[in-house]
Formats: C-alpha cells, sequence, structure tokens
C-alpha cells in the first residue's frame, strides 16, 4: 500500500498538519445520555478533534457464560474477576444515543465515528452516516469485519496491539483489496492502562516505512509524554481515552485524561509537531541575530605597533565580530602593523 493523502472529513491527517487528536469516550458515560453529552462538549472544549464511541453489545462481541476464558483471571487486570458479558454490558454504549451524541458532536465542530465489532455494527453506522471508522486492536485480525469495513470506502483507522508484521499486512491486503487505501494504523499497547516502557513508540518510523501509510498512536498510559514523544516520530494522529473526572469512577476512567489534561495534550503535541521543521545545519532566519554572541578574536589589552600577540592581550571572548577562535593558535606570536587599543575585534588585516 503507497503513502497516499488520508483525510477525515476533508481534514488533513498527516506531517503536513497538526496532530489529529481523538477523544474515546468508551464506557465513561457511566450510563447517562446526560454525561455523554457532557463529554463530547468537554472534548470540543478542550481541543479534540472528534469523539469516538464503541458500537456494540454484550452479545455481539461475547457469549453470556463462565466458560474458561469469559471470566478474567488476570490479578493485576482493572478488571480482575469480572465477567465479560458482564463487563461489556456494563461498557457498552446504547445504539440509540448514537445518534443524539452525533449530532452533538457535529454542532459542536466535533467529528465523531466509532468501532464496529460486528458487521450489524456497521451496517448500523452506515445509517448514521459516520466520517471515518475505527477497528480496535483485539479486532485487527478479524479480517471479515476490516473487509466489511473497508467495503464502506470510507477512511479506516486500524489500532495494531498485539498485531505482528504479517498480521498487520493481512489487514491492510483485505482494505487494499477492497479498495480502499484510505487508512492510518495506530501503534499500540493493547494493556490498561499501558507503561511508557511497554508503549516502544520508536516503532512508528519503522511503521510508516514498512506499511507505506500514515502512523499514529493509540496511547493508555497516563499523561502527555508518550503522546509528545510519539508526535515528534512520526505520529499524525493520537487517540486517548477521555473522562470529565476520573474520580467520578467508570470502566475506563483509570487511565482516561480529564478535561484539563487533554487541554494539555492539545498544546504540547502541537508544539511537538511545530518543532519538527525538517533537517537543517547552521542556523536559522531566527538566530541570525544572535551570532553577534558567539565567541570570536579580540585585543585583551592596549598594544603598540609591532608587538606580537600573547595570552594575554589576545582572547577568545563574546562578541563574534572578530576572526573565530580557531585561529588563535596561528596569530600567538605575530605582530601588529599598528597601534590597537583594548576591545578591538582581531581581523587578518592588523597583522604586519
Amino acid at each position: 500500500m503507497q503513502n497516499s493523502a488520508f483525510a477525515i472529513n476533508g481534514r488533513e491527517v498527516g506531517l503536513g498538519a497538526r496532530p489529529y487528536l481523538i477523544a474515546e469516550m468508551s464506557g465513561n458515560h457511566n450510563h447517562s445520555l446526560e454525561r455523554a453529552l457532557e463529554i463530547v462538549t468537554a472534548a470540543a472544549q478542550s481541543g479534540a478533534d472528534a469523539i469516538k464511541l464503541q458500537t456494540y453489545t454484550a452479545d455481539t462481541i461475547t457469549l453470556d457464560c463462565d466458560a474458561p476464558g469469559f471470566v478474567i483471571e488476570d490479578e493485576t487486570s482493572l478488571w480482575a474477576g469480572r465477567r465479560l458479558y458482564e463487563l461489556y454490558h456494563e461498557a457498552h454504549t446504547p445504539w440509540d444515543w448514537h445518534a443524539p451524541i452525533m449530532e452533538h458532536a457535529r454542532a459542536l465542530g466535533l467529528d465523531c465515528f466509532s468501532s464496529p465489532f460486528d458487521a450489524s455494527a456497521v451496517d448500523f453506522l452506515e445509517g448514521l452516516d459516520v466520517p471515518a471508522y475505527k477497528i480496535a486492536s483485539f479486532e485487527v485480525i478479524d479480517l471479515p469485519l476490516i473487509r466489511r469495513v473497508a467495503e464502506t470506502g470510507k477512511p479506516m483507522i486500524l489500532s495494531t496491539g498485539m498485531a505482528s508484521v504479517v498480521e498487520i499486512g493481512e489487514a491492510l491486503s483485505v482494505c487494499r483489496e477492497a479498495g480502499n487505501e484510505r487508512v492510518c494504523i495506530l501503534k499500540c499497547t493493547s494493556t490498561y492502562p499501558a507503561t511508557p516502557e511497554s508503549t516502544n513508540i520508536a516503532t512508528i518510523p519503522n511503521m510508516r516505512a514498512t506499511f507505506g501509510c500514515e502512523v499514529g498512536l493509540s496511547d493508555h498510559t497516563m499523561g502527555t509524554g508518550v503522546a509528545v514523544g510519539a508526535v515528534a516520530l512520526g505520529a499524525v494522529l493520537i487517540e486517548k481515552h477521555f473522562t470529565l473526572a476520573r474520580a467520578d469512577g467508570g470502566v475506563d476512567s483509570a487511565f482516561s485524561l480529564e478535561p484539563a489534561e487533554f487541554r494539555a495534550l492539545r498544546e504540547e503535541t502541537e508544539r511537538a509537531w511545530q518543532s519538527l521543521g525538517r533537517v537543517t545545519y547552521g542556523g536559522t532566519k531566527a538566530e541570525e541575530g544572535s551570532k553577534q554572541f558567539r565567541r570570536s578574536l579580540y585585543v585583551a589589552e592596549d598594544m603598540k605597533q609591532g608587538e606580537a600577540f600573547t595570552p594575554q592581550n589576545l582572547r577568545s571572548v563574546r562578541p563574534g565580530f572578530g576572526l573565530a577562535p580557531k585561529h588563535y593558535d596561528v596569530l600567538l606570536g605575530k605582530r601588529v602593523n599598528r597601534a590597537l587599543s583594548k576591545g578591538t575585534p582581531v581581523s587578518w588585516d592588523v597583522i604586519a
């Protein structure tokens, strides 16, 4: 797949534009449509470009059973001991909320789209004319789902998570075979929360080179540092979970940003993007005026005609209007052709 222009709702998502920021609502609405709408408002006020939902029900994402694997046994998990069915029932966003949430987002100038988890969710979201789709990291190996989404022709964001190079390649091939080249892939660590040490954002430039498409970051770490580092490495899109207040609880609240933190994310990732610039040496136009404060060679004591330069009367100091300090050793012992006062910048025409 060749690197091609990627845009969402006409907004460029690439190295030529500031990072596109997605606020992931997930289950942080805590079963309240009013709270969900407040999250949308807060996301817009905090500088997000998009609010993202998840479209599933417990029955479309798992089975209602207690068989091995259907209960989270990892004691380090935020959801240890929970049945998958109950957890997903708690976390899901009711489908009849999608339209009012999306309408509110549009009114505030936000893009709003979702992660579908089965074909019925894609059909439902197509009815709402979403501007893009996100494939969750655990679903990136669900090639039939990816094919169904690709067939819509809408921009696609694929979170890679635990996917191998081969699995990412397979997912992109399915998109290409369906005629959809409008794909951005995300570096992602599928732990909740994730640690900076496990994030490995050094992979981002390699992903761009390997797969030839735009690359972003789905970030489950706390704070903004990892996201800023990712932008410096070429990430064009950042997704972070978002809530009104972590203290309010919610299935994903522990690793979600609050509004003030998301505002900092917007400011700092934009600064990181602005700093990328281009490969350059020798100073910029902005630095031109600073050159006068570089060191150069000056007469440090009054000198008579015919007197030789010594370590006492020849010094490397600021400002920078004399000869470069690299000529110091050459000038030592050389005699001057006229009297020089202290503070005279040394030039070749004072040498006898």
